[in-house]
């Protein structure tokens, strides 16, 4: 239970899905769970389920709004769907792999490596516009439920470009700096619609005993490669 008058926000990302686990750019291409990503979800709805939770939140994909289901199943509560928490939009790169995009459009690729906060590649999305249509759903949901357990499901850099701007971080790095494994729980308490503190961070121990390492799909600037 959050401290009196103290509202908490458990932020999950889905669980994996076929597409994630073959490094497909998948942001608003609407794909399922996988067997996995169902499994990872039942896991965190167990380690939920004695938490008093208010309301679930999702946004409106097929992998969120599974995740969601089970989590709220233990509290009774059916997901209240959110279009604005989906995904960011890869645009022409959607459903591609990592290569293919490096390959078929190269100097986009580079450009949205070194600044995918402020560079989107055509016909998608960058960071900026995601904390845009994102920031505003937050805040309705923390005054709507000021003093409860919130659930709320979305995705991997909708919640890594949230959390940054939630805690003032400056989000240009948030690709390299910030992980979130599928069905991740993070936890923020607001003591207001502004001041938000985090309580834990990207953890998957309801299914994992250890954290993951750093893998190879960050930029070049982690593996200190030329662009």
């Amino acid at each position: 239970m959050p401290e009196q008058n103290v509202t908490r926000l458990f932020l999950v990302r889905h669980g994996a899905t076929v597409l994630s686990a073959e490094d497909r750019f998948a942001g608003a291409t609407d794909v399922e769970l996988s067997e996995e990503g169902i499994f990872q979800a039942e896991q965190l709805a167990e380690r939920l389920a004695d938490d008093n939770v208010a309301a679930v939140y999702s946004s409106q994909m097929k992998r969120t709004i599974h995740t969601a289901t089970i989590l709220g199943a233990p509290h009774n509560l059916t997901p209240v769907q959110q279009v604005d928490l989906r995904e960011i939009d890869h645009g022409r790169w959607e459903g591609l792999t990592r290569a293919e995009v490096e390959t078929r459009f190269a100097a986009e690729y580079i450009s949205w490596e070194e600044d995918p906060y402020t560079f989107a590649p055509e016909g998608g999305e960058n960071g900026v516009s995601v904390i845009a249509r994102t920031l505003p759903i937050i805040r309705d949901i923390v005054v709507r439920h000021q003093g409860q357990n919130v659930l709320i499901v979305s995705h991997k850099a909708t919640l890594r470009l949230l959390i940054s701007s939630m805690l003032g971080f400056d989000g240009r790095g948030y690709r390299d700096r910030l992980g979130q494994s599928p069905a991740c729980l993070n936890v923020l308490d607001f003591k207001d619609t502004v001041r938000a503190r985090l309580m834990l961070f990207n953890d998957v121990s309801h299914y994992k005993d250890h954290a993951s390492r750093s893998s190879g799909r960050l930029s070049k600037w982690w593996g200190n490669k030329s662009a």
